[in-house]
C-alpha cells in the first residue's frame, strides 16, 4: 500500500472558489480566522495526519478487533494515534470556544475529516461520531450536562456514539423498544439491546458517553414516542472524576467485510438488574428531533467517507500504474515494456477517478459552507436560504458520494488487474471499507426518497427550482470562456435540461401516485448528483482558468481541473440524461411480479 499524501493543493483550491472560504471567515463568531490562518492549519493538519494517523490503516485492517468479557480490544497503534490526537488538539478545532475548542468554522472541520477518513477509515470513525454527539449535545443539553461532557469530548479525552439500532428495528427506528424508567432522583434507568453501534465500546478513551433513543412509560408508539439518554460509559461524580461504571456491556463485535479495526458493538443496558443510568437530553418525546441532528451532522461526515476512499484509491492506483509495467502502449519502442499508466484504457480509469474525487470534495464543501452560512449570517433571509440549500444538498452528499465511492474503490482495483484482488497490495481493502457508507445513517433508498418525499417539495419546490436557476446561471459564463469550455457548457446545459424535465415528472405523477415517484427516487438522486458534480466542475474549472490567466499558482495542477472538468462532461455527466427512463417508468414493473416469484 503506498504512502498518503494529503492533497493540501486540491483541498485549498476547492475551499477558495467553492466553500468562499474568504467570506466564511468574515461571519460573526470567526473575527480569529482568516484564509491565510487556515492555510497554516492545513500544513501542520497534513502532516500530522500523514505521520500520525495514515500508518495504522493497514494494521488496523490486518489486526482488527475483539471483545473478552465485555472489554474490547483494538490494536496498540489505534490507541497510541488516539492519544497523540487528544495531545496535539485537532479534536477541538472546530468546536466552540466556552468549552475549550478552536472556534473555527465547520468547513474546516469537514475538511479534518477527510483528511482522517483518507488516512484511516476505521481509526477515523470515532473522531466523526463524536463529533455528531457534541452537535446534539451542544444544541440540546442543558447547560449543567454541557457543563459535565462537553469539555472532555471536545479535547476527545471522552468520546461519543449514537445509539439507535435494534435487532427488530433496523432502519425503523420507530419500532425499537430500548425503555427509560424514571428513577427516584430525577434520571432514568435504560433496558434494552442495541447493534451496529460504532466505537461504542473500547479502551482508547477514558469515557464514552452514548447517546440513547428510548421510551418512556406509556410513551406513543412510533418515533413521536421516543426521547434521548446521555448514558456515560463510567459516571461521572459532582468534580468531574469518573465513578462507577454503568450497567450496560458489550455482547460482541461485528466480524465486518471492512474496517475491521472499528469495534461495531452489541450493547446490552441493564443486564445487571438495576439498568443503566440515563440523562434525559431536553424534553421527553424530542429525541428523534434530537438524534436528526446528530444524524445530519453524520450524513455529511459519512459522505466524505466516500471522497475519502476515492482519494485514497487514486492515490495508490496511480502510484501502481506509474511503477506497473506491462504490454507496449501505441507508439513506444519496441522490445519495451510500457508502465500501463500509457495505456489509453487505464488513463481513463484513473481520470474518471480524479474527476469523481474533484467533484465530491465541492460538493461536500459547498454543502459545509452552506452550514456556516446557516449558523452565523447575520441576515435572517440569508441564513434561512443557506439551511435550506444544506438540507437539499444533503441526501446527495450522503448517498451519490458513498454510492461513488464504492464505484471508485473498485475501479482502483481493477487498475491493478490481478494484483488488486490479493489483499497484500491493499487495494481491496479500500473497497471493503467503503461498502458499508451507502447503508448506515439512512439507507442510499432512503436517502433517494427523502430527497424527491420531502426536499424536492421545499418551500413549495423553491429551493430545488433555485439551484437550477444558479446552475443555468452559470452558462454565460462558460460561453464567455471560449473553446475549451465549449464541451463542458454543452454537458451542462444538456443534463440541467434532463433534470428539469425529470424534476417536473416527479412533482406531477407523485402526487397522483407516490409509489411512482419513489419508484424513481434513486435514479433520480443519481441524475441530481452527476448535474451538481458537473456544475461544481464547471465552476472549479472557471476558477483555475482565471489563476493560470493572472499566472497564479501552478499552471500544471490548475489545468488538470480544466482537463478534469472537460472529461466529466463528456464522459460521465451524459450519465444524468441517461437515468430519465428510470426516473419516469413509474411503478407498474416493479410490482407486477409476486414478492414470492423473486425466490422461484
Amino acid at each position: 500500500m503506498s504512502d498518503y499524501r494529503p492533497p493540501l493543493d486540491d483541498i485549498r483550491l476547492v475551499l477558495a472558489e467553492i466553500s468562499d472560504l474568504a467570506a466564511i471567515c468574515d461571519l460573526p463568531g470567526y473575527e480569529h480566522v482568516d484564509p491565510e490562518t487556515v492555510d497554516g492549519v492545513l500544513d501542520e493538519l497534513g502532516r500530522f495526519v500523514a505521520e500520525v494517523v495514515a500508518p495504522v490503516n493497514r494494521i488496523g485492517d490486518e489486526e482488527g478487533c475483539s471483545v473478552t468479557d465485555g472489554v474490547v480490544s483494538a490494536p496498540e497503534a489505534f490507541g497510541t494515534a488516539w492519544d497523540k490526537f487528544v495531545e496535539s488538539g485537532w479534536a477541538a478545532i472546530s468546536q466552540d470556544p466556552d468549552y475549550g475548542g478552536g472556534g473555527f468554522p465547520g468547513s474546516v472541520q469537514t475538511v479534518l475529516t477527510e483528511l482522517l477518513a483518507t488516512a484511516s477509515r476505521a481509526w477515523s470513525m470515532g473522531p466523526m461520531l463524536t463529533v455528531g454527539a457534541l452537535d446534539a449535545l451542544h444544541s440540546f443539553a442543558d447547560e449543567g450536562q454541557k457543563e459535565t461532557y462537553l469539555p472532555k469530548m471536545v479535547t476527545a479525552e471522552w468520546s461519543g456514539t449514537m445509539n439507535l439500532t435494534e435487532p427488530q428495528a433496523g432502519s425503523d427506528v420507530g419500532a425499537l423498544t430500548s425503555r427509560a424508567v424514571p428513577a427516584d432522583d430525577g434520571s432514568y434507568r435504560i433496558f434494552g439491546t442495541k447493534i451496529f453501534i460504532t466505537f461504542g465500546e473500547h479502551e482508547m478513551t477514558e469515557n464514552i458517553i452514548q447517546l440513547v433513543l428510548a421510551r418512556t412509560p406509556d410513551s406513543p408508539p412510533g418515533t413521536k414516542g421516543i426521547s434521548l439518554f446521555i448514558v456515560p460509559k463510567y459516571l461521572v461524580n459532582d468534580d468531574g472524576s469518573l465513578g462507577e461504571r454503568n450497567d450496560y456491556r458489550c455482547l460482541s463485535v461485528e466480524h465486518k467485510l471492512g474496517l475491521h479495526a472499528s469495534p461495531t458493538c452489541v450493547l446490552s443496558f441493564g443486564d445487571g438488574g438495576d439498568g443503566a443510568v440515563g440523562f434525559l437530553i431536553g424534553e421527553e418525546h424530542q429525541g428523534m428531533r434530537y438524534m436528526f441532528k446528530m444524524m445530519n451532522n453524520a450524513r455529511l461526515g459519512v459522505g466524505v467517507e466516500g471522497l475519502a476512499v476515492t482519494e485514497r484509491a487514486l492515490q495508490q492506483a496511480a502510484d501502481y500504474a506509474i511503477e506497473r509495467r506491462q504490454g507496449r502502449a501505441i507508439g513506444a519502442p519496441a522490445g519495451e515494456q510500457s508502465a500501463i499508466v500509457d495505456h489509453a484504457d487505464v488513463r481513463r480509469m484513473l481520470l474518471t477517478m480524479r474527476a469523481y474525487t474533484d467533484a465530491m470534495r465541492c460538493l461536500l464543501y459547498l454543502n459545509a459552507a452552506s452550514l456556516d452560512v446557516a449558523a452565523r449570517h447575520p441576515d435572517s433571509d440569508v441564513r434561512q436560504a443557506a439551511s435550506d440549500r444544506a438540507e437539499l444538498l444533503t441526501p446527495i452528499s450522503k448517498a451519490w458520494c458513498t454510492d461513488v465511492g464504492v464505484e471508485m474503490s473498485s475501479l482502483g482495483i481493477q487498475i491493478h488487474g490481478g494484483y488488486g484482488y490479493i489483499e497484500e497490495t491493499g487495494a481491496a481493502q479500500h473497497w471493503r471499507d467503503s461498502r458499508i457508507s451507502p447503508i448506515y445513517e439512512g439507507t442510499n433508498g432512503i436517502q433517494a426518497m427523502d430527497l424527491v418525499g420531502r426536499k424536492l417539495a421545499m418551500n413549495g419546490g423553491a429551493v430545488m427550482v433555485d439551484l437550477l436557476a444558479e446552475i443555468a446561471g452559470l452558462d454565460n459564463e462558460l460561453a464567455a470562456a471560449g473553446e475549451a469550455f465549449a464541451s463542458i457548457r454543452k454537458g451542462l446545459a444538456d443534463a440541467l435540461a434532463a433534470t428539469e424535465e425529470a424534476t417536473g415528472w416527479l412533482v406531477a405523477n407523485g402526487l397522483n401516485d407516490p409509489n411512482d415517484a419513489m419508484a424513481g427516487a434513486t435514479p433520480y438522486l443519481r441524475m441530481f448528483g452527476q448535474l451538481v458534480g458537473g456544475w461544481l466542475l464547471a465552476r472549479l474549472a472557471l476558477g483555475a482558468q482565471r489563476r493560470i490567466d493572472a499566472g497564479e499558482g501552478d499552471a500544471t495542477h490548475l489545468g488538470t481541473k480544466v482537463v478534469a472538468a472537460r472529461f466529466y462532461a463528456e464522459q460521465l455527466l451524459p450519465i444524468a440524461r441517461a437515468q430519465m427512463g428510470a426516473v419516469m417508468a413509474g411503478k407498474a414493473d416493479l410490482f407486477e411480479i409476486p414478492a414470492d416469484a423473486f425466490s422461484a
